[in-house]
């Protein structure tokens, strides 16, 4: 079957999408001409990147929410249900990383980030599927990180709650086939984000010079290179891959 050469317009909501990886995921999903919902728990800046997107000729709104908050997210999902149509692609890139020692970790501290990084997820794909199902469509891609297949030493609890993306986009995978749906994964590593800067800053992370020796292309990836990735496995183009954990990442051996 030919794919058809106007692609149709869809509404994307991307989580985490006021900045980084998020935000670059927004620009070039609406560069193919969809509609897009950016969801933040920087209410700010949602609207600063949905005002861009409108800037450029995209139908967008941003929306201040937090991934964990569950009656939040369905107002949010109803809202752009109301104000865009119903979601079609879902990409969640909202999280937080931490850094200790696994015996300093909290329970406080463990509950949090796998209520962010691994609960949040669970909540957006729960909030969206609705919608995939009845049209008998959908894409999720969701942001998972190397950290999840190597091990990270001093992030156990983000590791951990990152290694369950995986496993939770292999079993949505499988679930969903069926009703049109693909789900795949993005684990990336050595891309130059906001957070990173943030990361080095406190003393947690190497520099970039250091980093990027780490990699056998030479150098760190950028947001828009992730971002051309997540508008891949969003497209029509993406329709027979599905359950798939593509690495961005430079070429690291995992």
């Amino acid at each position: 079957m030919a794919l058809s050469s106007t692609p149709r317009s869809r509404v994307a909501v991307v989580t985490g999408g006021a900045s980084g990886i998020g935000e670059a995921s927004c620009h070039h999903l609406a560069a193919r001409g969809h509609r897009l919902a950016v969801l933040d728990l920087d209410g700010a800046g949602a609207d600063r990147v949905a005002k861009e997107l409108v800037a450029d000729g995209t139908r967008a709104i941003g929306v201040g929410v937090d991934v964990t908050d569950r009656a939040g997210l369905d107002a949010a999902f109803a809202e752009i249900r109301a104000t865009l149509g119903p979601t079609e692609i879902l990409v969640t890139s909202a999280g937080l990383v931490a850094f200790e020692e696994f015996h300093e970790i909290t329970l406080a501290s463990w509950n949090r980030v796998i209520e962010v990084n691994l609960t949040g997820t669970f909540h957006c794909c729960q909030a969206a599927l609705p919608d995939m199902v009845e049209a008998h469509w959908g894409r999720m891609v969701l942001i998972s990180s190397s950290s999840a297949q190597r091990g990270s030493p001093k992030m156990a609890h983000y590791a951990a709650a990152k290694g369950g993306v995986l496993t939770l986009t292999k079993s949505l995978a499988r679930a969903y086939a069926a009703d049109g749906i693909t789900v795949n994964c993005i684990p990336p590593s050595g891309i130059e984000t906001p957070m990173q800067h943030r990361d080095q800053a406190a003393g947690n992370l190497p520099s970039n010079e250091v980093m990027a020796g780490t990699i056998p292309l030479g150098h760190l990836g950028t947001p828009d290179d992730l971002a051309a990735a997540v508008a891949f496995l969003a497209s029509e183009e993406a329709r027979f891959i599905t359950g798939q954990i593509l690495g961005v990442n430079g070429g690291q051996v995992l």
